[in-house]
C-alpha cells in the first residue's frame, strides 16, 4: 500500500516535514547532551493533541473520531483515558 503525503491545505507542505524540521531543531538545541526516550518523549507531546484535534473536529463523536484516526473505538476511548482527555 502507497502512504498518500498528508498536505497542510495552506502551505501545500506534508506534515512530516513539519515533523522533520522540529526534530531536527530538538537535537540541535540539545547542545550535545545525549537524550534518552526520545520515541516516548514525542509521542506523548504529539499523541494527545492530535486526539484533542481530532475530538474538537467531530464534536465529541468518538466513532466518527476513530474511523478518522483509522482506530478502533475501544482504543480511541482507552487512549483518551490514558490522556485524561473528555469527550
Amino acid at each position: 500500500m502507497i502512504k498518500k503525503k498528508s498536505l497542510n491545505p495552506q502551505t501545500k507542505k506534508p506534515l512530516s516535514e513539519q515533523v522533520r524540521k522540529a526534530m531536527k531543531r530538538y537535537y540541535r538545541e540539545l547542545n550535545s547532551v545525549e537524550p534518552m526516550g526520545v520515541y516516548d518523549l514525542v509521542m506523548g507531546e504529539v499523541e494527545p493533541e492530535l486526539l484533542i484535534a481530532t475530538m474538537k473536529y467531530t464534536n465529541n463523536n468518538q466513532s466518527r473520531a476513530a474511523k478518522i484516526l483509522g482506530l478502533n473505538r475501544a482504543t480511541l476511548r482507552k487512549k483518551l483515558l490514558k490522556y485524561k482527555i473528555k469527550s
